[in-house]
């Protein structure tokens, strides 16, 4: 529906208010939210590059307090979530309002179960059952993406690395869910090419894997090929061309759409991905964009038909079902190649000699349990 404007609104079944400047409506969503006094939760680099200076200029026009916490590192630790929780407490908050990343809106979503809930973060973890433990009203959370990648503001989990066991966990529950999702194509235009291109990278493996997942679900596939289509036609422009907002827009709905779908479950590539992180500290989307090649490779033996439509949608042109499969990979290579992003681990510093145990990290990342093709620590 139209909003007075052009912005459109959407519920998915977050709330969800896009367009250009719609950042410029965050007071409104609060107030309709109760809100009284808000914690932003965000980092140093949106702080330098003044993304956080309108959207408190709103919030004081319309008589909101607000406090802001800072110090999130792009693969979140659990001080920092814990950290950010005592500020929400101390300031009295009633609602988080997350700007940032993937990271940032994680904690954001964090903040608010460990405002809530009682420590430590570790039996919340969605592996272990741990969505059954969070039973708590939470506050409510407003959720702007500066990048376009993750589309943690239409997710229901919050990922954060465990200091105990320096690993990426998952909290998943639908409660974490934020209340609005606000975005706004002029926030991400200060993007550099590389974190437009490594997001962008995300966005594309979500919709591909959620895609390619075993399970019914054909709301998912739908959302998740649209998103792959979205990714081809705006990826390259957006990266080349930080002006073009269509681009930008496109890129959001893509990283959002790529959220909603992966509900329905996401495979190898994400559980290679993650140990990449944790242990080489490779940005999210770069180790899934070196990654997804060979997974899709992997993957087309017993899913030949899938993985040719998602080649249909990267722009393939054939009529064979296995050629399109076949030809599914070097469609991502090229995308990747087009916006200059690398497609090998020793070009980031990371050895063969370090794969066994990076194996053996990502046999243990619950994420391939739903990938197509079954996994063995050896493959």
């Amino acid at each position: 529906m139209s909003d007075g404007g052009e912005l459109s609104l959407w519920s998915f079944p977050t709330r969800v208010v896009s367009g250009e400047g719609a950042s410029t409506y965050t007071a409104r969503e609060a107030l309709q939210l109760g809100a009284k006094r808000v914690l932003i939760v965000s980092d140093r680099g949106i702080e330098a590059a003044g993304l956080l200076d309108p959207i408190r200029e709103t919030l004081e026009l319309n008589q909101l307090a607000h406090t802001s916490t800072l110090d999130i590192s792009s693969n979140p630790l659990e001080a920092e979530v814990l950290g950010a929780a005592k500020a929400f407490t101390d300031f009295g908050a009633d609602l988080v309002l997350g700007v940032g990343g993937g990271s940032v809106l994680d904690v954001a979503k964090l903040v608010r179960l460990a405002a809530t809930h009682p420590p430590p973060l570790a039996q919340y973890d969605d592996a272990l059952g741990g969505s059954a433990k969070i039973v708590e009203p939470m506050p409510p959370m407003i959720a702007i993406p500066t990048t376009a990648g993750t589309g943690s503001e239409v997710g229901r989990s919050g990922v954060v690395t465990i200091e105990a066991t320096n690993t990426k966990t998952v909290i998943f529950a639908p409660a974490l869910l934020p209340d609005v999702a606000i975005l706004d194509p002029v926030i991400t235009k200060t993007m550099p090419p590389f974190m437009t291109a490594a997001t962008g990278m995300d966005a594309l493996a979500h919709c591909i894997e959620a895609y390619s997942a075993l399970g019914d679900h054909p709301m998912a596939d739908a959302i998740a090929l649209g998103g792959v289509r979205l990714c081809r036609t705006a990826l390259q422009s957006a990266t080349e061309h930080p002006d073009d907002l269509d681009a930008r827009s496109d890129m959001l709905k893509a990283a959002m759409m790529g959220a909603v779908a992966f509900q329905k479950g996401l495979g190898a590539c994400h559980s290679l991905a993650h140990p990449l992180s944790t242990e080489f500290g490779l940005h999210h989307g770069l180790a899934n964009a070196i990654c997804l090649p060979a997974v899709l490779d992997y993957n087309r033996t017993v899913i030949p038909n899938r993985i040719a439509e998602i080649a249909r949608q990267l722009g393939v042109k054939d009529s064979d079902e296995n050629t399109l499969s076949f030809e599914c990979a070097g469609a991502v290579r090229a995308l990747r190649k087009s916006i200059g992003l690398p497609g090998d681990l020793r070009s980031q510093g990371i050895e063969e000699a370090e794969l066994p145990k990076l194996a053996a990290l990502a046999y243990k990342d619950v994420c391939h349990q739903l990938n197509p093709r079954p996994c063995t620590e050896e493959d």
